[in-house]
């Protein structure tokens, strides 16, 4: 291993300029890394993004993905290894491998350089709700097969972390997500924000989601919520290819869809609504549910990915197993009641976001990178 910083190549199925989960934990790390001196790549989709910060993007050639049409898809490709070649990295991390990953796997292999992945997609129980759910099984054992191959694997949440132990997967640590504090904040209430989430009506109580529109989400079950607990309103915020099917489900009902907001005007969102509520079907952590709390809103959410990390019942939201229409209206119902539960309950889903902080969750992450280059250094030596 060399003397000076070490040198991290990041692979991901997934990059800028979408927007999602896996793509707002990468910046965050590639951010956390350039503030540590750490030199860093990323190979992701070619889409148009070929530095981030002080990051080279190698970008993979791909044609786009028919259930999720943001998305390319391709393998890496040998120019994809010269290039990393070149980089001359001492460590691969690959998020949730699949075309681009796997073969980043095997280029690693060739460089002797130690592999990390990471959990961040269901993918096995994703294929359920689009129809292809005799692939399950395949899938979980690719996933086992894959993640074993590594040096280390690490999940997103506890839930996840058992789940994958469950699967045979050997090595699973834990690495646990954070929350931007001051940006996901309650003091970014926005009067005029409130009015266009709630179509006008921002005395009314504001159940608010943030994410993906798509069927795994499960947002037609906040139908009912709205015909059985009087006074609510919901607000969408985000795309995805079930919006129209959902728009039609939702006619005439207190709903508005607002699309996909990003910046200011998501700080603004979160901090304007009232209740977060997340029926998703597969999560493997769910980062709007921290923002969300971060922003000072009590959750009611499905037992998926990290919840049970994050909420504790009654205290900061409610939690219900997953397709539990009724304790989902429950769940909202006990919150939306009284505005004074609100209040207290939000102060609480606040003080535990501020617990939740990205720079302990990455710093333990370069530790662990550290401990595998060393370990992998150390194994060399005593060949």
């Amino acid at each position: 291993m060399r003397s000076e910083p070490m040198r991290i190549a990041l692979f991901t199925e997934t990059f800028l300029p979408k927007i999602d989960g896996i793509v707002t934990v990468v910046c965050l790390l590639l951010d956390h890394l350039a503030a540590r001196g750490i030199a860093a790549t990323v190979v992701a989709p070619k889409m148009g993004v070929t530095r981030y910060g002080h990051a080279d993007v190698i970008g993979v050639p791909g044609v786009r993905f028919p259930f999720y049409p943001e998305l390319r898809i391709g393998p890496s490709t040998p120019a994809t290894y010269r290039r990393l070649r070149r980089f001359q990295p001492d460590l691969v991390h690959l998020f949730h491998p699949v075309l681009i990953g796997l073969p980043g796997m095997l280029m690693a292999k060739r460089l002797g350089i130690p592999i990390l992945t990471s959990f961040h997609l269901d993918v096995a129980r994703l294929a359920g709700h689009y129809g292809l759910g005799f692939l399950e099984p395949g899938i979980d054992w690719a996933t086992r097969v894959v993640f074993n191959w590594a040096d280390y694997a690490l999940a997103p949440s506890q839930r996840v972390q058992a789940e994958l132990h469950a699967l045979g997967v050997r090595e699973v640590g834990w690495w646990r997500r954070g929350v931007d504090a001051a940006r996901f904040n309650p003091r970014h209430r926005s009067d005029s924000m409130r009015a266009a989430l709630s179509g006008g009506h921002p005395d009314d109580v504001l159940l608010l989601y943030v994410g993906r529109i798509s069927a795994e989400k499960q947002l037609d079950q906040l139908r009912p919520v709205l015909d059985q607990v009087p006074g609510t309103r919901l607000a969408l915020v985000g795309e995805g290819p079930a919006r129209a099917d959902l728009e039609a489900r939702f006619a005439g009902t207190p709903t508005t869809f607002m699309g996909y907001l990003t910046g200011a005007a998501l700080a603004e969102a979160y901090a304007s609504a009232d209740v977060f509520v997340f029926p998703s079907a597969s999560e493997a952590y769910g980062l709007v549910v921290i923002e969300a709390m971060a922003a000072g809103l009590p959750v009611v959410a499905s037992r998926v990915g990290g919840v049970n990390d994050m909420i504790t019942e009654g205290v900061n939201g409610y939690t219900f197993a997953v397709n539990d229409q009724r304790g989902l209206i429950d769940g909202v119902r006990q919150i939306a009641s009284n505005r004074a539960r609100i209040s207290a309950m939000g102060r609480a889903a606040r003080a535990f976001a501020e617990t939740q902080t990205w720079d302990a969750s990455l710093n333990d992450l370069v530790d662990l990178y550290a401990a595998l280059i060393a370990a992998k250094a150390a194994r060399r030596v005593t060949a």
